[in-house]
């Protein structure tokens, strides 16, 4: 009898039955119920997955008679067995409002990312607290919660600002009175956040991937239009009109939109140019399909890596960019004309490190340098010490006799 193993996909098994006059030796039984996943080893694992019922692991090698067994076995016993009850969701639990949150339109109008790590926080929250009343929740409890990932505090302030989206649609839909996040502070820690590149590391990376190459035209991408990684794998033919990149921005452009109108950098326009690209999007992955946020961010890691730049990032060139800018004398709104913040204070912060640096320059300047002086002769009194102590007893320096020294201690007295 032939056995054949399928890698993915629904496991085939021999037929079982003889039939009188048909070969049954390439024969296969497609089995339902059957799903597979691969560990980071690379090796397949086989799971018997029934409506309502746990999913078991099925253990022995698809496509031989022990699988088949271990499988009708598996059947079996999922039959006799009760289904798992579904869990009950009560009105006025956490749970209750973190579910009616996820389907309000409130929520519906965000951010894909926005979305998932709204939906990951508070979802995480859930597994401990979920079934605990809404109504009881005060801000110590907040507090609690933040603090459960004090270590990480990038992660504790992102839990808090997902409990305080929450409640804020919360208290207008009117599902709840309360809003315990009133009061609750964010932990204040210092970070510079993604590390800003070099000039010698742009230089490195260019030097690495030059024009022509898929690393290089998604680094220009990055430098020379200031993108964040969600944009950069959206950007196409389209968005180039006249010599110009028109371009809405992927943040918050369901709330409010930021739309980019610059003129193309003439080193991106050589890059583009050189560079094989699709037809909707610049950048391709190997299967010829756009690439995901976060699958870009971790190709471009590779491509940093291939540097030897490790502990540079994607959003790291878009900070060099805006250093750039601020260097060169761009004033707040011109840098938050091509890099679309909305708000002074993030792109204030470029341009006051550029004239904190501009204004240490000049005061140097006026610091004149210390004029030499001829030291020569405390070089000869060092190297004539006879010379030197005579000079000290001719001024009255050294050592007194003791009368001398305290004239209320006579020599007698001394003597006594």
């Amino acid at each position: 009898m032939h056995l054949t193993q399928i890698p993915h996909g629904t496991t085939m098994m021999p037929a079982q039955t003889a039939i009188a006059g048909i070969d049954h030796s390439d024969m296969r039984v497609r089995l339902k119920y059957i799903s597979e996943d691969v560990d980071r080893h690379g090796n397949v694992r086989c799971y018997l997955r029934l409506p309502g019922r746990p999913k078991v692991r099925l253990r022995s090698m698809p496509g031989t008679p022990e699988f088949f067994t271990e499988y009708q076995e598996a059947i079996a016993l999922g039959d006799t067995a009760k289904p798992r009850p579904s869990r009950e969701i009560k009105r006025g639990t956490f749970r209750h409002l973190c579910v009616q949150y996820f389907k309000s339109g409130e929520y519906s109008v965000l951010d894909d990312s926005t979305k998932k790590w709204q939906r990951r926080a508070l979802e995480k929250i859930c597994e401990t607290h979920g079934d605990n009343l809404v109504s009881h929740m005060q801000a110590r409890h907040v507090r609690m919660l933040r603090d459960e990932l004090r270590e990480t505090p990038a992660a504790a302030n992102q839990r808090l600002k997902s409990l305080r989206a929450l409640f804020n649609w919360a208290n207008e839909a009117d599902e709840t009175t309360v809003n315990p996040t009133l009061g609750v502070k964010r932990i204040k820690y210092a970070s510079d956040g993604h590390h800003t590149w070099t000039d010698a590391e742009i230089a490195q990376y260019q030097e690495r991937h030059p024009v022509g190459t898929k690393a290089r035209l998604a680094f220009d991408l990055l430098r020379y239009i200031a993108f964040r990684r969600e944009d950069v794998v959206r950007i196409g033919p389209e968005h180039i009109h006249s010599g110009r990149v028109q371009y809405r921005q992927a943040k918050n452009e369901h709330r409010n939109p930021v739309d980019l109108d610059i003129p193309l950098h003439p080193d991106l326009e050589a890059s583009i140019t050189a560079t094989k690209t699709g037809s909707k999007t610049f950048l391709l992955t190997e299967f010829g399909k756009a690439f995901t946020p976060n699958g870009f961010g971790n190709k471009f890691k590779d491509w940093c890596r291939q540097a030897d730049l490790p502990h540079c990032s994607a959003h790291g060139i878009r900070k060099a960019t805006a250093t750039a800018l601020a260097e060169h004398g761009a004033t707040a709104h011109e840098i938050m004309a091509v890099t679309g913040h909305t708000t002074l204070e993030e792109a204030e912060r470029y341009t006051r490190a550029a004239s904190k640096r501009r204004m240490a320059d000049a005061a140097m300047t006026k610091l004149p340098p210390q004029p030499a002086h001829d030291l020569s002769h405390r070089r000869n009194e060092r190297d004539n010490p006879k010379k030197k102590r005579k000079d000290i007893r001719r001024r009255g320096g050294g050592w007194r006799s003791l009368g001398e020294s305290n004239p209320c201690f006579s020599l007698e007295r001394a003597a006594s």
